[in-house]
């Protein structure tokens, strides 16, 4: 973990938010290639949600949250952690980090009971605070793709079994954020809601955990990396029937990086049940149609009922942190020398290609590097970086540091042949290659 938390600071992937102010623990800023880098995976992951399939439409929610969501949604009542308090030290620990009841910073034994701590964060709401007048940030972006169930469904005519994706900000007032990126206080996450008919939950579960497995090995994570994991019934979220965690082994351990969960009918009909002006009942009638604001209609039975939902959620800092520890390696290129390289995936690369003039000063060799990096940059595949530093060797060792998965040199040959050699991120090889080439080349090692 130290060796890619320090690869991060020195290339610019991560900071620790408000640094010269001594930091916010739990929180972070992206940096020039990081928010690259965690756009790549929130777009590979909405292409295969949204754009792949037919069945999935997209949606991006509010932060800002009135607090009735959340109260019928049973996170007022359950979404808390319990806690202890050391009366030694005066530090306060989650429960489950303490063991044989020692405090995990002093060692005494000396601790309170444990109480419980909600983990969601209020922020008034107007100009007068007021204990009534406040918001919640949301805790999950799930939430919101529930009581916007119904206007989905209406203004895209979808029929069950659908999906409602969405990837955005959620926050949690965790006590004890550990683990670099791993558990913060504001994070991202890409989830899905999938409506299905009461009865084709189970298969959907499966189903949805053989796709996401799949999907996390097309980022570039080993199987050998992965586990499965069958939540166990006291561990359960309150809202869930049966959870499956998708575990990977992470530099600090096995932990959860997405879980898919099966929370039937609760959401919607919490939702449902605890509004004025909606209506869940058995025997509701076709008059009754617009008080079943969040169920939807059996049309061969004729009948209503609550979609149950089966919910892919990932947490996007989690999938960042993993795609980098996977890809991270340090190689022996010889005569004593190492390099640190980042294998990624190229559709992950926060850089796409480097084209770098042989030297820094020679006008003819920077105008047409500049030529060439436009004309790449123009396929709009992802970022092309002009490397204008005149060395050869430490440009190609800081770009293996960030995983750029191609290097276009422009040399003295280039002006007199019109050639450029490429050098390969992974195997190092280099060969020249004609510049009207270069594009079709380009596409095809990004593939």
């Amino acid at each position: 973990m130290d060796e890619l938390v320090s690869l991060c600071k020195r290339r610019g992937f991560v900071f620790q938010s408000g640094e010269n102010y001594g930091g916010l623990q739990g929180v972070y800023d992206y940096g020039p290639l990081g928010v690259e880098l965690k756009n790549n995976l929130k777009n590979a992951w909405w292409s295969s949600m949204v754009f792949e399939r037919d069945d999935i439409e997209g949606l991006d929610a509010a932060i800002l949250s009135k607090k009735e969501v959340f109260k019928y949604s049973g996170h007022e009542e359950t979404f808390s952690d319990p806690l202890v308090d050391c009366k030694t030290c005066k530090s306060r620990w989650r429960e489950d980090l303490v063991v044989d009841k020692k405090c995990p910073g002093c060692g005494s034994g000396d601790l309170t009971e444990a109480r419980p701590f909600n983990l969601m964060f209020k922020t008034p709401v107007g100009p007068v605070e007021s204990e009534e007048g406040f918001a919640y940030l949301r805790p999950e972006t799930a939430q919101h793709i529930f009581t916007s169930f119904k206007n989905v469904q209406d203004s895209t005519a979808r029929q069950i079994p659908f999906g409602i994706a969405q990837i955005g900000k959620a926050f949690r007032n965790e006590i004890n954020p550990r683990n670099f990126i791993f558990r913060l206080r504001e994070f991202e996450q890409m989830e899905l809601e999938y409506f299905v008919k009461p009865g084709e939950d189970e298969s959907a579960l499966d189903y949805w955990c053989e796709q996401r497995l799949l999907w996390w090995k097309k980022q570039g994570i080993r199987s050998s990396s992965l586990e499965t994991y069958d939540v166990p019934k006291d561990e359960l979220a309150h809202y869930s029937k049966k959870t499956i965690d998708i575990m990977y082994r992470f530099p600090h351990g096995l932990e959860e990086l997405e879980g898919i969960a099966n929370r039937t009918d609760f959401d919607l009909g919490s939702h449902t049940k605890n509004q004025k002006d909606l209506l869940l009942s058995a025997q509701v009638t076709e008059n009754e149609e617009s008080t079943m604001r969040l169920a939807a209609q059996d049309l061969e039975a004729k009948t209503w009922y609550v979609p149950y939902v089966i919910e892919p959620s990932a947490g996007v800092d989690r999938g960042v942190l993993a795609v980098l520890n996977e890809a991270f390696a340090v190689e022996n290129v010889g005569e004593g020398k190492e390099r640190t390289v980042l294998k990624l995936k190229p559709h992950l690369s926060p850089i796409k290609a480097a084209v770098i003039p042989l030297k820094k000063n020679k006008e003819e060799l920077v105008m047409l590097a500049k030529e060439i990096k436009q004309g790449l940059q123009s396929l709009g595949i992802g970022r092309v970086f002009l490397e204008n530093t005149g060395n050869i060797g430490k440009a190609y060792r800081r770009h293996d540091e960030v995983g750029t998965p191609i290097c276009i040199t422009v040399d003295f040959d280039s002006l007199e042949n019109q050639t450029v050699t490429i050098r390969d991120r992974d195997t190092m090889e280099q060969k020249t290659v004609g510049i009207s080439e270069l594009q079709q080349l380009y596409i095809s090692a990004l593939k």
